[in-house]
């Protein structure tokens, strides 16, 4: 532990070694105070929130990953695909003028062509010019790729051109070819996933990334995959942040050995803020490990608690416990609580408001 520090102190580069210590060491309040001495070197006191709405346009997929909840096969009950219009009403009843962003994420629907996933962003930024959008993720964009002939580069020219302005971070997983060819065969592999996200960097777009934690992958591949994330970021400077999220089980009812414990979750926050030496931010996913673990979470690494999500539905189709938003106000308070500042923020992290 004490080489560690010592590392840290220096602005040396944690390896996989290191990391796998880190994992199995009893002490995790010496990680966590390393994790905060990081993160408050890098962001002071301040704690990012931004008001995003989510959006899931469909969930009929082609692809049957093992941890999802959400998707339906054409047909089945409650399979749906939404119109343009479907789409503005859906907006329309949860709008109000503070919403930042809308975060697109939805199944890999291969009964409509590319131009309905384009239209979905034209239709948007047509009505909402001044809302930032960010859709599809790495794995969808390769989807896109495989519908519409075009190469993962054309795909997002088109995207771009349509109104996209960053990409979220799902579709990660965990990026070892082991894991992916038993959870999420159907799916964008290692290479592509990294793909995808180097080449919209290249084209200009700031992205995010995230780590699907807590099945059957090992400590050694939770490390792998964020030291692909951290060689990747090296080449490019193009995360802005990084998420771990933890895997979801199928019922709400879902006994505590179906979840990830506590001490799992603030010591994967607290792992990846150590071994993500060249990203700015790692956030807590108070949708995921609920607002209480999300507190603790500000003084283990975490910088970005997410925002006042209106209706999330993949991680409550999986089982999620916490509520399905949460008011300005409360995550205010939350942040407080812990002694730090909360910053409202746009999606690139330029400061809205101070509290």
């Amino acid at each position: 532990m004490q080489e560690i520090a010592e590392k840290i102190q220096h602005g040396q580069r944690l390896s996989i070694e290191d990391g796998l210590y880190l994992f199995e060491t009893p002490d995790l309040l010496s990680v966590a105070q390393l994790a905060n001495q990081v993160n408050e070197k890098k962001n002071g006191n301040n704690v990012y929130f931004i008001e995003n709405m989510y959006i899931n346009p469909t969930n009929v997929c082609e692809a049957t990953c093992s941890f999802c909840h959400f998707k339906r096969k054409d047909g089945e009950e409650g399979a749906y695909t939404m119109s343009m219009d479907e789409l503005l009403h859906y907006v329309e009843r949860r709008w109000n003028d503070n919403v930042r962003e809308f975060h697109i994420v939805g199944g890999h629907n291969d009964l409509v062509p590319f131009d309905y996933y384009l239209d979905t962003i034209r239709t948007l930024k047509k009505h909402y010019p001044n809302c930032t959008i960010k859709a599809y993720t790495g794995a969808e964009i390769e989807f896109f790729s495989r519908i519409s002939g075009l190469s993962m580069e054309d795909v997002l020219k088109e995207l771009i051109k349509a109104g996209l302005d960053t990409m979220p971070g799902g579709g990660a997983e965990i990026l070892t070819e082991r894991y992916r060819l038993k959870m999420s065969p159907d799916k964008a592999s290692t290479d592509q996933w990294l793909e995808a996200h180097e080449i919209a960097h290249g084209l200009g777009l700031k992205t995010h990334a995230t780590m699907l934690y807590g099945s059957i992958e090992t400590m050694e591949e939770r490390l792998i995959h964020m030291d692909r994330l951290r060689q990747l970021q090296d080449k490019t400077n193009g995360y802005m942040v990084f998420i771990p999220l933890a895997v979801q089980p199928k019922s709400v009812n879902a006994s505590i050995k179906r979840r990830t414990s506590a001490f799992d979750d603030m010591r994967t926050l607290a792992i990846s803020r150590l071994m993500l030496d060249n990203f700015d931010h790692i956030k807590a996913y108070w949708i995921n490990i609920g607002v209480q673990l999300t507190q603790m979470a500000l003084t283990f690494g975490s910088s970005d608690i997410h925002g006042t999500l209106i209706e999330e539905r993949i991680s409550h189709s999986a089982g999620a416990v916490t509520s399905q938003g949460i008011t300005r106000d409360e995550l205010i308070h939350l942040i407080k609580g812990a002694g730090k500042k909360p910053v409202e923020r746009d999606t690139f992290y330029n400061v809205i408001k101070e509290y």
